[in-house]
């Protein structure tokens, strides 16, 4: 599935070891940046200016400042600061002296799904578009480092997957805010209806994507990056999965601006190997976990009559109970 940069001195135990390394500061820095507010404020807020006046001056030459790099790394920052307020935005009304909250406000719950849904958009336009275009494998001129693309009909599957896992995103009214406990005083973004079967339909599809159009990258943001907030959100943070994409999401992204060497050159790079029955039975799997989960909601919405759009859907289900009694 993948193949190691051995003549740069790369061994598949130095590459692991790499890869952990990744993955546990991915987890690390997406729980302190959770727990303490203001250490998440200055992790999404205040390091992303600091870090763009480096990128667009002594980082300027060696970075990459073309609007699709800034785009991800601006556009999942920016999902972090909406997280973020919606989490901890709060007070009383001086003139009614009635409390507020910004989780309360049902305009601010429609952004989460909004840039979710987007996110996942541009990643099926980007497959629709190397399946056309790489029908032939040929390199991607317009990549930031030397890539070879392969289209093929697993492209246009997972472009499907990707727009049915759009369809299945429910239950966004439903969003809470953590009861905070002497364990945990994160106050994460709690959404009850976004269960296991979503994340692992999104986690397939994702991974396939970067897989057909990022094959130099899918070691590390198609693995690594995909498993950080999936393990967070089924141990330490149970029912916050969005929040942690989000943030380890813009955590790499703001590594990787900072860093694009890492994985573009050299020892660590990590490419497939360009196999297309491994292309298939990835996206094909894919597929066919989102098509599961929309069977799955369309048979729960016909059995219960609970509008998936308007309210939440799996309510009657235990893993949904275990993650609405954390709430406030």
């Amino acid at each position: 599935m993948f193949t190691f940069n051995y003549e740069e001195g790369a061994s598949v135990g130095s590459v692991l070891l790499v890869w952990l390394a990744v993955f546990l500061s991915l987890f690390l820095l997406n729980e302190i940046s959770r727990r303490f507010k203001w250490l998440g404020f200055l992790c999404f807020v205040v390091l992303p200016i600091v870090l763009s006046v480096l990128w667009f001056t002594v980082l300027s030459e060696s970075t990459y400042t073309d609007w699709f790099h800034l785009a991800k790394v601006y556009s999942s920052t920016a999902g972090c600061i909406g997280f973020w307020c919606i989490r901890h935005l709060r007070g009383t009304n001086k003139k009614t002296g009635a409390d507020w909250a910004l989780a309360n406000n049902k305009i601010a719950l429609c952004f989460p799904p909004l840039i979710l849904a987007i996110n996942i958009a541009e990643a099926v336009i980007r497959d629709f578009e190397v399946g056309q275009k790489y029908a032939v494998m040929a390199q991607d001129l317009t990549a930031d480092a030397p890539v070879m693309l392969m289209g093929g009909s697993w492209n246009y599957m997972n472009a499907i997957a990707g727009i049915i896992n759009i369809v299945i995103i429910t239950g966004w009214f439903g969003i809470k805010i953590r009861k905070p406990t002497a364990k945990d005083n994160s106050r994460d973004m709690l959404w009850p209806d976004m269960l296991w079967f979503y994340i692992i339909a999104y986690d397939l599809w994702n991974f396939a994507y970067t897989y057909n159009c990022l094959p130099h990258h899918s070691w590390y943001c198609g693995i690594a990056l995909l498993l950080a907030p999936t393990v967070c959100s089924f141990t330490m943070g149970k029912g916050a999965w969005l929040q942690h994409r989000a943030q380890t999401l813009a955590l790499w992204c703001m590594f990787a601006q900072t860093f694009p060497r890492f994985q573009d050159y050299g020892t660590w790079r990590v490419d497939s190997t360009y196999n297309p029955t491994i292309y298939f039975i990835v996206s094909f799997l894919a597929l066919a976990a989102n098509i599961a989960v929309l069977v799955y909601m369309i048979y729960k919405w016909r059995k219960t009559g609970r509008n998936p759009y308007k309210g939440e859907l799996y309510t009657d289900l235990k893993a949904y109970q275990e993650v609405k009694a954390l709430a406030e």
